[in-house]
């Protein structure tokens, strides 16, 4: 029996393929099983075409078979077979596939596709054995081969005995290392988890024998050992079925089945797509936020797979960052695959797919907006900071998509509401969109900043996440209407009698002004009679850019850039803290310091803000008191 060498350029390529390829050791078993699969799609091909063939798909199946005892690992199929120059050009031939010369020859629109392309799968048996034997016989042919490979070294061919037509791989297993265990892959349960994962959905039974425990028959308490034949996968994926015969208890199981989440989904998307690019889909927006959502360790992505069998567990280009939340699959016929169909070589359908899921995803959710407001304020609740988020990244590049989809809480409706909502109720004179931030609805509430917009009708938006203010930032503006903070220096509403005399007043007392903001140096940038104050004595507003709860968000970033909001201090005039100010600028001015002192941090408190020194101000309140 003559040994041969491989026709291809040398043993490195062989071991490139067999240790660097391949990121997992337990993908030999989803080439392996797709081979076989191909090998039963190539008889379902000839049966089209003849006639004297006939093909009954409960006759053809898949099975894998371990033996611990022999250390061995036969995966069977009732496939066409090889005959002996076949085996030569397919397995001697490192990277010759027959699967993608038979796919050539015979394209059909039959729904059917062979899974293999590259003729590299077989050799990622070796990561998992020592020695590698096929025994196949054709279709057609009456005598059976055999043949063997202990790697890189060559192989040999000679006649064996079969009776039935299909092919026979039998991988001797690899001992363990110290550094590997390769006992997982003559471990039923292992490989039948693995059969689950990568090969669910391979169209023909992928059958093992399972053996376990069961009650003795006619007991209570007795338990017998039994051995039984078991279908492994599931065969007939649920996005292939028709999407009348589903109904949301399919849906929902298959959510569970996949391990997406340990809650129900809010919805589901069901997508059959044939165009440019052909894929199904089928994708579920969760009910509760991932514990790890909003970390580093949180890993966003759907299941994609070619032809049914799982290419990839996670691929992240397949959502938006801005979706990132969403659960499910693609399943592709249209992809191009790389050599060890773990990667895509072009990106270009898989940008197609993924432009057509963000479209779908973002109909849902609209829809879901407009006729399940309830169900949409959930999922808002768990996952709208990731649309604010959506708006602020990548320099605002999203903003059409996701602004429609936004919620605040309004101080006149008392709930969540859109900006189409808000802007529909807007009074024709009104500006601007006003919002206010703080660290909750009730913060807010008692904010001074809000009395005059409050007291023209003007809704006003609150802002309590702490992406809300920079999102809006950069979103600028909607149906061409600005935003703008209550506590912003220019409120643009229109002045009347009382403003006309706040001006006069900031004339008048411009010497007391300019004499307090010299005693906050540093800390304001001036003082001056307020306009928007009605019963609050005092109240800090910003000038320019960075607002006062921005520059608090900033500042608890673990590198604090030391970002400052230009603060002004804004006196009510018609206080009566103001009479008090006026009688101490005139005849003591070390108690107008002290009340300089206490409203300027009176106004902190009031933001939020942290006080430079407690300690004097709790003394400034006790020398008030005395």
């Amino acid at each position: 029996m003559e040994k041969k060498q491989f026709q291809a350029e040398s043993k490195r390529l062989l071991e490139m393929m067999i240790n660097s390829i391949y990121t997992q050791k337990e993908i030999f078993l989803r080439e392996l099983i797709s081979n076989a699969s191909d090998a039963i799609d190539k008889i379902y091909y000839k049966a089209l075409t003849d006639d004297s063939l006939t093909f009954d798909k409960d006759s053809y199946y898949i099975k894998v078979l371990p033996d611990k005892a022999s250390r061995t690992l036969t995966i069977r199929d009732t496939g066409i077979g090889m005959t002996k120059d076949e085996l030569e050009t397919n397995l001697g031939v490192i990277a010759k596939s027959g699967s993608l010369a038979f796919k050539k020859e015979n394209e059909t629109k039959d729904g059917h596709a062979i899974i293999g392309q590259f003729g590299v799968g077989f050799y990622s048996a070796f990561m998992v054995a020592d020695v590698v034997t096929v025994i196949s016989k054709a279709l057609g042919s009456d005598t059976a081969y055999k043949w063997e490979s202990t790697g890189a070294d060559g192989y040999t061919i000679e006649p064996a005995e079969k009776d039935s037509v299909g092919t026979e791989i039998t991988l001797k297993i690899k001992a363990n290392t110290e550094e590997e265990s390769y006992d997982e892959f003559l471990d039923e349960y292992r490989l039948k988890a693995i059969i689950k994962k990568y090969s669910d959905f391979i169209r023909y039974p992928i059958k093992m024998d399972i053996s376990g425990k069961r009650l003795k028959e006619g007991s209570d308490s007795e338990f017998e050992d039994y051995r039984e034949e078991q279908r492994i996968n599931s065969m007939v994926p649920i996005w292939r079925k028709n999407k009348n015969e589903l109904k949301d208890e399919d849906y929902e199981n298959f959510y569970a089945e996949k391990h997406y989440g340990f809650d129900k989904p809010l919805k589901h998307i069901h997508i059959s797509a044939d165009g440019a690019v052909t894929y199904q889909a089928i994708l579920f927006i969760p009910e509760n936020i991932p514990f790890d959502y909003y970390s580093k360790e949180y890993e966003k992505g759907l299941e994609l797979y070619a032809n049914g069998v799982l290419i990839m567990n996670k691929c992240a280009d397949l959502l938006p960052d801005y979706f990132s939340f969403v659960k499910g699959m693609v399943d592709s016929e249209s992809l191009s695959l790389n050599i060890s169909r773990e990667m895509l070589q072009h990106d270009r359908q898989l940008k197609l797919i993924a432009k057509n899921i963000a479209s779908k995803i973002k109909s849902q959710l609209q829809a879901m907006l407009k006729n399940e407001r309830e169900k949409y304020e959930q999922f808002y609740k768990s996952f709208g900071r990731q649309l604010k988020y959506g708006i602020y990244s990548d320099y605002g590049s999203h903003k059409d998509v996701l602004q429609d989809l936004l919620l605040f809480y309004s101080s006149k409706e008392k709930k969540l509401v859109t900006l189409e909502e808000y802007i529909e109720r807007m009074p024709a004179e009104q500006k601007y969109i006003y919002y206010a931030t703080g660290e909750s609805n009730e913060r807010i509430e008692k904010l001074p900043q809000t009395e005059l917009v409050a007291d023209k009708g003007y809704e006003i938006l609150y802002f309590t996440d702490d992406i809300d203010e920079f999102a809006i930032k950069m979103l600028m503006t909607y149906k061409e209407k600005e935003f703008k903070s209550v506590s912003s220096g220019d409120l643009g509403i229109e002045p009347d009698e009382n403003d006309s005399n706040t001006d006069a007043e900031n004339g008048d007392n411009k010497e007391l002004f300019d004499y307090m903001a010299s005693l906050l140096a540093g800390k304001v940038t001036s003082v001056k009679a307020s306009k928007r104050l009605k019963s609050h004595p005092v109240c800090l507003s910003t000038d320019g850019d960075v607002t006062i709860e921005m520059e608090k968000i900033l500042n608890a970033l673990p590198n604090n850039p030391n970002v400052k909001a230009n603060k002004v201090l804004e006196i009510n005039i018609h206080h009566d803290v103001f009479n008090s100010l006026k009688d101490a600028f005139t005849h003591d001015k070390e108690k107008l310091n002290l009340y300089t002192g206490l409203l300027y941090n009176q106004a902190l408190l009031i933001e939020g803000l942290p006080l430079q020194d407690p300690v004097e101000f709790t003394n400034d309140i006790c020398k008030i008191m005395v």
